[in-house]
């Protein structure tokens, strides 16, 4: 492990060639950054060191795995170890060009403001929900649709829900224009040129979505590079997980179609779609005791899709019946189709809200975050020194189906 220091800023590295005036060792006090050589889009450009495993460059789907023994590498320092034991560490991208603005780190939490696209039927759910519940952490939320009457109509309708002689007590909803999407701490895509009807009850209908979708969120991801955006870039609309990747690529091209990282930081985008796979995953536990042990230590990874992948417990892991379970939770929108409703309801408010709101407010939540080229879901949060995920020792069978749907992820074609 090799020590710097700059600007009274500690850094700790495996490269001993980096271009920083080298020091002898780490402060016993004070923030520590561990710098990787990640180019732009590899690996996670920013993240908390939760622990010694996570102090590798190699940021992909591998850390939700955490080792025997913790994970702390023989090369780790005693020193190191102990200030990411006391929460002092964070990761980040050296190889990113704007690796520097990342210094500051994590702003102090605060009431943000927070702008939705889009209000159709998941959009405007997802906004009931932000109003009733978001009062503790939003200052205002900033509606838009393209549709003429439709900001209008829910504009009126949310801002006559109140409470009685407590006016402030929820968050203000109110129109914004095209022209100041982007003037947010959140901006949250719910847009979608493409949903498929009722009568559509088979096959990944999510997926049937990202032709359409995809050229579509990569024009706001440009958009936001343009307007040099900063705050948070969050996806709700189907398929949640390739549409964040659409964004986050399309933001950090020039005109000329090349990469160059002056777009969003992989850490600002995040996708909402793992809640409602995780609730729903808890609803067939409820209702098949075969199921039970979800309910006390299940999880659930990768995409709100087809490739998902659920865990009927970790500490007594069953492959099969976490098969059966995944197939269950993975096609429970075709359940509500057959019914000949659209499944928009518990997305909405699983998936967006509750889960919107937990991210807000750094709680452990279910959402893709980027890793190495894809965006996985998974537990996780935004910790004091960064985005942090859950890592568990977890068994050898479901790390293997974690690494069949990365690979799978990774073989989706970016669609801009």
């Amino acid at each position: 492990m090799f020590y710097y220091t700059d600007q009274g800023r500690s850094f700790c590295s495996y490269h001993g060639d980096l271009p920083l005036p080298r020091a002898k060792g780490l402060p016993a006090e004070g923030p520590v950054v561990f710098l990787t050589r990640q180019s732009p889009l590899a690996g996670r450009t920013g993240f908390a060191v939760s622990d010694c495993g996570v102090l590798t460059e190699d940021q992909n789907e591998e850390l939700l795995c955490r080792r025997d023994g913790g994970d702390v590498p023989p090369e780790v320092a005693a020193a190191v170890a102990a200030a990411v034991a006391a929460g002092r560490v964070r990761g980040i991208g050296m190889g990113h060009p704007r690796w520097r603005e990342m210094l500051d780190g994590p702003q102090a939490p605060k009431k943000l403001r927070l702008h939705l696209l889009a209000l159709g039927d998941v959009g405007s759910t997802l906004l009931q929900g932000l109003r009733l519940l978001g009062g503790d952490v939003l200052s205002k939320i900033g509606i838009c649709d393209v549709r003429p009457g439709v900001a209008e109509r829910w504009e009126f309708e949310l801002n006559q829900i109140g409470l009685p002689w407590q006016y402030d007590a929820l968050p203000p909803v109110e129109i914004v224009g095209m022209e100041d999407l982007f003037d947010c701490d959140v901006f949250l895509f719910c847009a979608s040129k493409y949903v498929p009807d009722v009568s559509v009850k088979t096959g990944d209908v999510r997926m049937a979505q990202y032709a359409a979708n995809g050229p579509l969120v990569a024009g706001y991801g440009r958009m936001a590079r343009e307007q040099g955006f900063r705050g948070r870039f969050w996806v709700v609309s189907d398929p949640v997980d390739q549409l964040c990747l659409s964004a986050l690529t399309a933001s950090n091209l020039d005109g000329n179609g090349t990469m160059d990282g002056q777009g969003l930081w992989p850490q600002q985008v995040r996708g909402f779609g793992l809640g409602v796979m995780n609730a729903r995953a808890a609803y067939y536990a409820k209702k098949d005791a075969r199921f039970g042990d979800f309910l006390i230590d299940g999880r659930t990874f990768g995409p709100h899709g087809e490739d998902l992948v659920v865990a009927n417990s970790i500490a007594r892991y069953d492959d099969a019946l976490s098969r059966e379970l995944t197939d269950k939770v993975a096609h429970a929108n075709l359940e509500m189709r057959a019914l000949g409703f659209k499944p928009f309801v518990a997305p909405a408010l699983s998936s967006g809200a509750l889960s919107v709101l937990a991210a807000l407010r750094g709680e452990w939540h279910c959402s893709s975050v980027y890793m190495d080229g894809i965006f996985m879901g998974c537990k996780n949060r935004d910790a004091q020194n960064g985005v942090e995920i859950e890592r568990l020792p977890l068994p050898e069978a479901l790390v293997s189906r974690i690494r069949e749907t990365a690979a799978r992820l990774r073989q989706v074609e970016t669609v801009l």
